[in-house]
This record gives C-alpha cells, sequence and structure tokens, in this order.
C-alpha cells in the first residue's frame, strides 16, 4: 500500500484494485460518496485524495442483518454453559436482573467496533425489552444512543425484541423512543398465531418494518412462518417482513417446503439465516445422525426468496465464539449451506441491504461506496476468510483500517540461518 489510508479520510478513487471478477480498475468515487465509474488500472501515481492498494480486491461492504448486541460479549460474565437455547436464555435472564444501561453501551460499542473494523458498514441490532425488570427499558436506550454516535459511522439500526409476554403498553412506550423495526418471537407463545396477529397489528398502525425471530428449532411441525405470510399476504402489508432462523424448514420433507416456499414467496418474507448461532444452539439432544440445524437455504434461494445471512450472536449466553466477521459467516455458508463464492458474499451484503431497506452499495457505478478492501487472491479466496489487513470504506470516508504483516519461516527467500543442517 503506497499511500495510507487515514480513518475518516474522504477517499475520491481506489487504484488498481481488482473486482469480484478479478479485473484491475481503478474506482472512481464522487463528493456525495458514490461510484461514479470503474476505468482500466492506470500505473500513475495516486494523486491527493486517492488510496493506491495493488491487486487487492474490493468488495460491496458488508450488512450484519441480525445481532444482539445488548447482549454481545457477555459470556464471561454471563457465567453461561456451553448448552442449547434453553440454558442459554436460563442464563440470559439471570444476568440482566443485575446488567445496567452502562454495561450494555460499553460492550455494544466495543462489538461494533469489530463489526466495522471487519467490513461491516451496517448493522441491525434486536434489543430485549425486559419487561420483568425494574428497568425494562434500559438495553433500548443504550442501542438507541449507539445509533445517534455512531451515524457518521455507520447505519445501526434498533430491532425491538418484544416477548409475548410483554404487555401492548410497554411495547408502545418503547416504541415512542424511537425503535427501527419491531420485532418478537411468536413461535414461542402458546398461541404463535394470535401472537404474530398482535405484533403486525402494532407495525401497521406504527408503519414500522418486521423482524421476527422465526420457528428456531429443529421440529418440522413448528411452521409458524406459514401463518406470518399468511397473515402479510391478507393485510397486503407494505412494509419490509424479515422472518429470522427459520430452522424448521430445514428439516422439511421436499413437498411440505415446497408448499410452505410458495406462501413465504407469495407473501414477499425475507428470510435471515444465521449459521454460526444455529450450529451452535441446535441439535444438543438430537440423537445420532446430528441434525445440521439450519434452514433450507439453497431451497430458499431457488425458490426466487430474497436470502439474507448473519452471525446473530456474539461471544454471549447463545454463541460463545465468533469473531463478528462477514467471511466468517460466508466460509460457513459454503461450508454448511453448500453455497458458492458469489451466493455466500450476496447474503452478507446485497440482500442484507435489501432486507435492512438501504440504497444498493458496491462497486458499481451510481451504488454508494459502502466498500471494503481485502488482500485476497481472488472471491473464493476472500469468502473462505482473508488476511487481517482490510480497508473499510462508507459513503467514500475510510472508517476503518487493518494492515497485518505476517512473516514466516516458509516464506520466499533464503532459508533462515538456525536451520539444521
Amino acid at each position: 500500500m503506497s499511500t495510507a489510508p487515514r480513518v475518516g479520510q474522504a477517499v475520491s478513487a481506489l487504484r488498481g484494485v481488482r473486482t469480484a471478477d478479478g479485473e484491475p480498475v481503478d474506482l472512481h468515487i464522487d463528493d456525495n460518496g458514490l461510484v461514479t465509474e470503474l476505468r482500466p488500472a492506470s500505473p500513475a501515481p495516486a494523486a491527493g485524495g486517492e488510496l493506491l492498494l495493488p491487486d487487492w480486491l474490493v468488495l460491496p461492504s458488508a450488512v450484519e442483518p441480525h445481532a444482539h448486541l445488548d447482549k454481545a460479549l457477555s459470556w464471561a460474565a454471563t457465567r453461561a454453559p456451553y448448552g442449547d437455547l434453553l440454558s442459554a436464555i436460563d442464563a440470559w435472564r439471570r444476568y440482566v436482573q443485575t446488567m445496567s444501561e452502562d454495561d450494555v453501551r460499553r460492550r455494544a460499542r466495543r462489538a461494533l467496533g469489530m463489526y466495522l473494523a471487519a467490513g461491516f458498514t451496517a448493522v441491525r441490532s434486536h434489543v430485549d425489552l425486559l419487561h420483568d425488570t425494574e428497568d425494562p427499558l434500559r438495553g433500548v436506550r443504550a442501542m438507541l444512543a449507539l445509533r445517534e454516535e455512531l451515524r457518521d459511522v455507520l447505519d445501526l439500526q434498533v430491532c425491538l425484541l418484544a416477548s409475548y409476554l410483554v404487555p401492548d403498553m410497554l411495547i408502545e412506550e418503547a416504541l415512542d423512543l424511537g425503535v427501527d423495526v419491531l420485532g418478537g418471537c411468536a413461535h414461542l407463545a402458546e398461541d404463535a398465531a394470535q401472537e404474530t396477529t398482535r405484533l403486525l397489528d402494532i407495525a401497521q398502525r406504527r408503519d414500522l418494518p418486521v423482524d421476527l425471530h422465526t420457528d428456531e428449532q429443529l421440529d418440522p411441525s413448528m411452521l409458524s412462518i406459514r401463518e406470518l405470510a399468511r397473515e402479510v399476504s391478507a393485510r397486503g402489508m407494505r412494509q419490509r417482513v424479515t422472518a429470522s432462523h427459520c430452522v424448521s424448514l430445514g428439516s422439511l420433507g421436499t413437498q411440505a417446503l415446497s408448499e410452505v416456499l410458495d406462501e413465504v414467496r407469495a407473501a414477499g418474507l425475507a428470510v435471515v439465516t444465521l449459521p454460526i448461532t444455529n450450529l451452535y444452539l441446535q441439535g444438543w439432544q438430537s440423537p445420532s445422525p446430528m441434525p445440521r440445524g439450519l434452514t433450507a437455504v439453497r431451497e430458499l434461494l431457488a425458490a426466487g426468496i430474497t436470502v439474507a445471512a448473519g452471525g446473530d450472536n456474539l461471544r454471549d449466553p447463545f454463541n460463545p465464539v465468533g469473531r463478528a466477521d462477514p467471511f466468517e459467516t460466508t466460509s460457513l455458508l459454503v461450508t454448511a449451506a453448500h453455497l458458492d463464492a458469489r451466493q455466500a458474499l450476496h447474503a452478507v451484503t446485497d440482500a442484507g441491504r435489501e432486507v435492512l431497506g438501504l440504497p444498493a452499495g458496491g462497486v458499481r457505478p451510481g451504488e454508494v461506496a459502502d466498500l471494503v478492501a481485502v488482500r485476497a487472491d481472488d472471491l473464493l479466496d476472500a469468502v473462505a476468510g482473508p488476511s487481517g489487513s482490510r480497508v473499510v470504506l462508507r459513503r467514500g470516508r475510510v472508517v476503518a483500517s487493518t494492515s497485518v504483516d505476517q512473516r514466516t519461516a516458509v516464506d520466499p527467500g533464503p532459508m533462515p540461518a538456525w536451520r539444521s543442517a
């Protein structure tokens, strides 16, 4: 890199980069943060405002469509056991009795720094409405404060996660604070159809997008997504409606799955798959063979349904690991969901922007210059997990820069002097 990037720097061009197709180009950006044109790479030195990144791969920046920033990085504090969804819920419920608003904001801010460094410029975070505590809105307030603090750095959408036990009045109070999206877990209620109706009624009254945790378990008879699809179709909802998880779809037979997908497509639902957390949480009690614990990703795509992918939980009771890295998700999509490199990249970029209702971003002229440049040989190399060296742009401005200097004893050049004869 002959022109070092500075965080906050406005970039007029990325010089000598390669597109996902491997084409060497100079990518030009205007003062409004839009890509204006791609030209064949020029050997001329970089001018002011230009970054010379020879042979780096430039890709659309990533979108995390489903995070839980109020829980992020809480694994040690919660003293959670390794286990399934119910054990994670129990550990979290114990911890929130002592959790402060400052604690939420501190952990979430640190997590957002990790997301940004890895190449995310947009995040949708669900946040619990803590109805059974003295201050049920503290997590919501913390997330909304971060949204305002960081609005010039990344797009943060706050999605209210309302349990079926939460009364309407408390949901309305939280929405009055300025929440972006209404979410919930209808499939956990005794009457999933009734809870779906309640949440959609509130969303329509408030004109809010909807993102529901849906069928987050392996039982193929649990298909609350059908009720969601039917309700959305019957109402003619113009708001974006997303079903996250949808794990039970992955356990359906071919004919039954085809019928459900027809309803999902007709309703215009988007689906978010969350491989790392679902692979961790699902199947602990299942007899051999161990189920895969993912939704029917390939079948959803074949049906023409928008499928975005994310990481879900980050080092908390629901997932003790994770790197807040889009390329961790893409690698899992190739390995566990059997997608190819382009499908995997689309799931963490363009599809995520569609779910969040963001304008198109990427390398094509007219798109928002939300970009990540990585050191990778080709697209599959990037999707598998590139080196840590990255430059992240949001609307044409550098928001993160990471440089890794890695050397090993097998690098080209003379053998080390200490090698044995």
